[in-house]
């Protein structure tokens, strides 16, 4: 299934989307959320859809928030394709790299985000966003581990090169959680519809190729993110998980950082497109 949520910010309203209708769910839930996930959301909506109790809502000129309610936790993955972290000077890691971007970071997927002040590295990640259905905690094995996804987002896991290398004392999150750095969506698929591990993903600066990759080059899967992720911390319903971008951003020396004006795209196959203009 795919849902999202749309109108003004602070007043999205949840819906289904089904050959192309957009289906209001107000009368199941007020949002995309880790409730609506781990309660049964899903095959509510889904029995709500075959009944034709949903009311069909106008899909013309709206405007996609974030297609979860703000997470708990937003926990990225760093260096998780090979080639990624070979231009960002480091070896492919043994574990996971994990940081935190702050939940209030998550944006709209087409919202303009403001360069953060005194930025002259800001940079664009494309990633496969994993939104947790189920909570997981020290999970037996990676096997397990699907049965905790609720669904699959686009994200832009935006950095600031200088905050996160130079001003950190060694760890990322000031480089990763200025405002707007984290938009998300525009769509959130459920598992039963998404191959995770062959999706491919692209990005664009003003409508330049950038980065063109697969999902089938991450060093760590999914799954095993997933299971790892629990043996050290508690991932609740709806939290999200950014599981590292590929090759072909800026800190790899190839191409200017982003300034204001510039644009960037992003795409994962199957599950949408975001376009984000950088303000000053």
């Amino acid at each position: 299934m795919k849902f999202a949520q749309t109108g003004a910010p602070g007043a999205e309203q949840p819906v289904v989307i089904h050959k192309e209708r957009h289906y209001s769910l107000r009368g199941l839930t007020s949002s995309i959320d880790g409730t609506f996930l781990s309660d049964g959301g899903p095959a509510a909506a889904a029995a709500a859809l075959e009944a034709g109790t949903l009311p069909k809502i106008s899909s013309q000129d709206v405007r996609y928030g974030a297609p979860i309610a703000r997470p708990s936790a937003v926990i990225c993955v760093g260096l998780n394709y090979a080639a990624h972290a070979a231009e960002s000077g480091a070896e492919p890691p043994e574990h996971p790299v994990i940081f935190l971007k702050t939940p209030n970071t998550v944006g709209g997927p087409d919202d303009s985000v403001s360069i953060p002040r005194r930025s002259t590295r800001t940079d664009w990640e494309v990633e496969l966003g994993v939104v947790i259905g189920k909570r997981a905690s020290y999970l037996e094995s990676k096997e397990t581990a699907r049965d905790h996804i609720g669904g699959f987002v686009v994200v832009d896991d935006l950095s600031e090169r200088d905050f996160q290398l130079n001003f950190s004392g060694g760890q990322w999150s000031k480089g990763k959680s200025s405002p707007g750095f984290c938009p998300t969506g525009p769509f959130l698929i459920t598992p039963d519809e998404v191959d995770a591990g062959n999706l491919r993903l692209r990005s664009w600066v003003n409508g330049e190729p950038r980065q063109d990759s697969s999902t089938a080059d991450m060093i760590f899967d999914v799954e095993t993110i997933v299971w790892n992720l629990s043996q050290y911390m508690v991932l609740e319903p709806g939290d999200l998980i950014c599981t590292g971008t590929p090759e072909g951003v800026a800190l790899s020396g190839r191409f200017p950082y982003l300034k204001a004006g510039d644009v960037v795209e992003i795409e994962i196959e199957g599950l949408g497109r975001q376009r984000h203009e950088f303000i000053a």
